[in-house]
């Protein structure tokens, strides 16, 4: 594919995959914003926190499965379908007349999104030469970051000057675009053969994954609270057999949705576990800084977020000095200077106290995320070039569950940790202990990262060429 696309078709299948990615990652922020119109016109309170999570929870449960598809039929066909079921979840979220058929059209949105978010990262592998390669997917890697800082202020905008259903009905002009754009300019050939769907490794992830999730959202329960029992017991025991039934097909399977021969791969296995650990330290950061601010320091919600904003600029600047400096210096170095950084900010984090200068923190936030931005970019390029084209999008792809994964189990254990005071009001004394234990747990995590950060392969630019050329 390299040899035949030209440059002008290059870029326009570039711009179009960015814009795909910017649409799915927006919409796990911008909806948070719109969430009390949603509630107050739809009559559906108690619901609040499904409208995010099964969005979520479809995302995680497909982004396997679309990568490990997208090698057996074609990263553009794939795509493609993933595209249309995110537009039409988009479209159908828009008309939504109960909070029942929200979640619902939210769940179809993510099964498509799950498409998005891992196989423009594919694609790029498949179209640049690594030197090239690690710059984009460095741009690619900021998208998220800027998603991140313009989905709440667009979400409140459109609320406020049109509707909340403008959030949804967004995407459609876009995505159409984008369809277009990718489909005239990318070429794909593939071979003519018989190919083997895993259906029952489907099947049996899918169910065993939901049920995982769907007893840690019960664990972590409704407002934090902490709920648990034999019915939750059960779930998780539930899911532990269907996942390790699932090990059993996959070992047996002819086109696994998950190659186990993946993880036989050391650079593959120091990857995903920085990556576990990185997003499991990330979501702390992310959720409980906020919240030092307002409930500590006696900050409003706005002037919180805007504390937040370095964290923002500082991840995709990260990014693109991974993209940029990956080829020069190799993955292990990069992730050794990024884990220091990552130590010195989570270490910054555990130390501080009520009387601590607001500023400090807000430069501790800045370093958090330049090293974010540094590793999970470097560790995104590291995977894609560790293979051939024939698992490139299994590969990227069970990183980027492995990232959500840490994700979801780091937000549910630190939620069990947390304590506010009472019900109904937070105790700012109480709530300063409660996160101090918090950062210090996470600044050990921190110890962990930089650990294995000197363990992990130096996979050189010559490594990377090579995993690049078998590909081609």
């Amino acid at each position: 594919m390299k040899e035949e696309i030209t440059e002008s078709s290059r870029t326009k299948i570039t711009v179009a995959l960015f814009v795909a990615t910017f649409l799915a990652a927006i919409e796990g922020t911008i909806v948070g914003t719109a969430m009390p119109s949603i509630t107050g016109e739809l009559q559906g309170v108690q619901q609040y926190s499904w409208i995010i999570s099964i969005y979520l929870l479809a995302t995680v449960i497909t982004t396997p499965i679309y990568g490990k598809l997208s090698d057996l039929y074609g990263r553009k066909r794939m795509f493609i379908i993933g595209a249309l079921i995110f537009l039409a979840g988009s479209m159908l979220s828009g008309i939504a007349q109960s909070m029942t058929g929200l979640i619902w059209f939210r769940a179809l949105q993510g099964l498509g999104a799950g498409a998005l978010t891992t196989i423009p990262y594919t694609i790029i592998g498949d179209l640049y030469p690594f030197e090239k390669r690690a710059k984009v997917q460095g741009w690619m890697s900021s998208i998220w970051g800027i998603a991140g800082i313009s989905g709440p202020l667009l979400g409140g905008l459109l609320v406020d000057y049109v509707s909340w259903r403008a959030i949804f009905y967004m995407n459609l002009p876009f995505g159409i675009v984008a369809l277009i754009m990718l489909s005239l300019a990318m070429k794909e050939k593939l071979e003519k053969k018989k190919r083997h769907i895993d259906y029952p490794g489907i099947v049996v992830f899918s169910v065993g994954m939901f049920f995982f999730l769907y007893a840690m959202s019960l664990l972590r329960g409704e407002g934090g609270d902490t709920q648990g029992g034999w019915g939750t017991a059960a779930l998780f025991g539930l899911s532990a057999a269907l996942l390790a039934f699932f090990i059993w097909i996959e070992k047996r399977s002819p086109e696994p949705i998950i190659p186990l021969q993946l993880f036989r791969s050391r650079l593959i296995s120091m990857a995903n576990l920085i990556s576990f650990l990185l997003c499991v330290i990330n979501v702390a950061v992310i959720f409980y800084l906020p919240l030092w601010f307002q409930g500590v320091y006696g900050k409003t919600a706005t002037y919180s977020g805007i504390l937040m904003i370095p964290l923002s600029i500082a991840w995709p600047l990260g990014s693109i000095l991974a993209g940029n400096l990956i080829a020069k210096t190799g993955l292990r170095m990069i992730c050794i200077i990024s884990a220091c950084f990552l130590l010195v900010s989570n270490a910054g984090f555990a130390l501080v106290n009520s009387s601590s200068s607001i500023w400090l923190l807000v430069f501790y936030t800045f370093l958090s995320g330049i090293s974010f931005g540094l590793t999970l970019t470097a560790l995104t390029v590291a995977v894609s070039s560790a293979v051939g084209r024939e698992l490139r999008g299994a590969a990227v792809a069970s990183n980027n569950f492995i990232r959500t994964l840490g994700q979801t189990i780091g937000i549910t254990v630190f939620g069990l940790m947390l304590h506010t005071g009472t019900a109904n009001d937070i105790d700012p004394a109480v709530l300063e202990t409660s996160l101090h234990h918090i950062f210090i747990w996470v600044a050990w995590l921190s110890v962990g990262v930089l650990l294995l950060s000197f363990i992990t392969p130096k996979q050189a630019q010559e490594e990377s060429l090579q995993a690049g050329n078998h590909a081609s």
